[in-house]
C-alpha cells in the first residue's frame, strides 16, 4: 500500500519528511533521558539516603538480586537500565500488532507519543521513577512499532529509493541524539537532572506536533481485519518470515556491543576518561552526541557510496553490508580496549571509537531495517519490525548483566569481549549468508 499521489520533495515523498521530523524530536526526548538515565542512577538516585525516596524500589531491587545476587549501586543501575532498555524494544511488537490489527497506526503513535511524554514529566520525580519508567516503556512500544513501518508503506514494492529513505530517516534518528544529549546535559549541570527529563518530556510534546500536523501527507492505514480470518500467506511470504528468524540471531551480536554504548560505556567514561579542557570539564553526557553525530557525518558518504558502487554494479549486497559494520564496529571497540590501558584516556580515543562503530551502525542498521521491512508481508510488517527490536532486547539483556560484572574484571577484558562477540558475529554472517539468501533472495 502506498500514499496518496502528491509531489515528491527532494526525490521522496512528503510523508518521509513528516515521519522524520516525528523521528527527530523523539529522538531529542528519548535520547536526551537515555544519555542521562544510568549516569543519574549510579551517581545520586540509588546512593544511600535517595534511594528510600523512590516507591517500590525496594521490592523491585529484592526481585532483581534474588536473580544476580547483591549489587553495588553502579552494578545494580547497569543491570536496571539493561533492564529497561530490553523491554522498549520488547514492546514495539506488541505495539506493531496493536497497531495493525487493532487501532490503526496513526492512533497507535499518537498514544504512544502522549505516554512517553507522560514517563518523561514523571522522571522529574524520584517518588514516581519507577511508574515513569513503565509509562516509557508501554509508550515506547507503540510509537516505535508503528512509526517506521510507515515510512515502507511511502513506497511501492521494488522502489529502490526505500535503502536511501531509512537511511535519511535515520539521519533524523541522529541528528536528535546530536542535540539531546547536550541539551539535557547542560541543564542536567547548570539545574539537576530532573531539568533535563523535564526538557525531554517538551520534545516529545512537539514531536507530536509535526506528527499531527504533517497527517495528510502519512499513508493510510492498511485494513484491519478483526472479524474475518486472513488468508494464509503464499510460499513467498513464509519464506521470507523464515528468513528473518534465521538472520535474528546475527542481530543480537551487534546489538550487545552498541547496548553498551548506551550503558556501561557512560560510567567508563566518567571514570577513565581525561574530561578537561583547560578549565572546563566535559559533561559526560555530552559525549553521547558523538554517538549520533558520527552517522549524520557520515550517512551522506556511506550514501554516496552505494550510489556510486551501484552504478558500477559492484555494490555489496545487503548481508554483506551487514557484516562488514559488525566488523567496523569490533575494529571501534578494540580502540577502547587500547584506551583502557591508560590510567585517564585522551578524548581522541573516544572520537576514533565514535568513528569506527558508527561507520559500522550505519553499515548495519538502516541496512537491517530495510530488510526486515522489505521482505515482511504488508499486514506483518509491523510485527516484523518488532520481532526485530526483540534482538536488541535479547542484547540489552545481556549486556546488562555483563555491565553488573565490570567492576569486577580489568576494563581492558571487558571491552575486548565486546569486540570479540561482534567481530565473530560479523564473520558467522559472512559465512551464512549463501544459507540466508536462499529465504531472502534480495539481500
Amino acid at each position: 500500500m502506498t500514499a496518496p499521489p502528491s509531489s515528491d520533495r527532494f526525490g521522496h515523498p512528503p510523508g518521509l519528511w513528516v515521519l522524520a521530523g516525528t523521528e527527530l524530536w523523539d529522538r531529542i526526548s528519548f535520547k536526551g533521558m537515555q544519555a542521562m538515565l544510568v549516569l543519574y542512577m549510579a551517581g545520586e538516585l540509588l546512593q544511600p539516603g535517595n534511594v528510600g525516596r523512590v516507591a517500590g524500589f525496594a521490592a523491585f531491587r529484592a526481585a532483581i538480586e534474588a536473580m544476580t545476587g547483591p549489587l553495588s549501586a553502579q552494578a545494580l543501575a547497569a543491570q536496571v537500565f539493561g533492564l529497561y532498555i530490553a523491554l522498549v524494544t520488547l514492546t514495539p511488537l506488541l505495539g506493531g500488532y496493536i497497531g495493525d490489527r487493532l487501532t490503526g497506526r496513526r492512533v497507535a503513535v499518537t498514544a504512544g507519543a502522549l505516554l512517553m511524554t507522560a514517563g518523561h514529566f514523571a522522571l522529574a520525580f524520584d517518588r514516581t521513577y519507577l511508574p515513569a519508567l513503565v509509562l516509557l516503556v508501554l509508550g515506547v512500544g507503540l510509537f516505535k512499532g508503528n512509526l517506521s513501518a510507515q515510512v515502507r508503506a511511502l513506497y511501492a514494492d521494488g522502489d529502490r529509493r526505500q535503502g536511501d529513505a531509512f537511511q535519511i530517516y535515520l539521519i533524523a534518528v541522529n541528528a536528535g541524539g546530536v542535540i539531546a544529549p547536550l541539551l539535557t546535559g547542560t541543564l542536567a549541570s547548570a539545574w539537576g537532572w530532573h531539568a533535563g527529563f523535564a526538557a525531554a518530556g517538551i520534545g516529545m510534546l512537539v514531536g507530536l506536533a509535526v506528527y499531527l500536523g504533517g497527517g495528510r501527507h502519512l499513508p493510510p492505514d492498511p485494513p484491519r481485519r478483526t472479524k474475518l480470518p486472513l488468508p494464509p500467506l503464499s510460499a513467498s511470504e513464509r519464506r521470507g518470515v523464515s528468513g528473518l528468524l534465521l538472520l535474528w540471531p546475527f542481530l543480537i551480536g551487534f546489538w550487545i556491543a552498541q547496548s553498551q554504548v548506551w550503558n556501561l560505556y557512560n560510567l567508563w567514561v566518567r571514570d577513565r576518561v581525561d574530561r578537561r579542557i583547560g578549565a572546563f570539564e566535559v559533561p559526560v553526557p555530552w559525549f553521547a552526541s558523538l554517538d549520533s553525530l558520527a552517522p549524520v557525518l557520515f550517512a551522506p558518504l556511506v550514501i554516496a557510496l552505494w550510489r556510486r558502487q551501484a552504478l558500477r554494479g559492484t555494490e555489496p549486497r545487503s548481508l554483506t553490508k551487514m557484516a562488514l559494520g559488525c566488523l567496523l564496529f569490533s575494529a571501534g571497540a578494540g580502540l577502547l580496549v587500547v584506551a583502557s590501558m591508560q590510567d585517564r584516556a585522551a578524548m581522541g580515543w573516544l572520537l576514533g571509537f565514535h568513528a569506527l562503530s558508527n561507520l559500522g551502525w550505519l553499515f548495519f542498521v538502516p541496512v537491517e531495517t530495510s530488510v526486515f521491512a522489505g521482505a515482511a508481508p504488508e499486514r506483518l510488517r509491523g510485527r516484523m519490525l518488532g520481532v526485530a527490536s526483540l534482538s536488541v532486547s535479547a542484547a540489552s539483556l545481556i549486556s546488562g548483566r555483563m555491565g553488573s560484572l565490570y567492576e569486577g574484571i580489568p576494563a581492558t577484558r571487558f571491552w575486548a569481549i565486546n569486540a570479540g562477540i561482534v567481530g565473530a558475529t560479523g564473520l558467522a554472517l559472512l559465512l551464512a549468508a549463501p544459507l540466508l539468501r536462499r529465504h531472502l533472495p534480495s539481500a
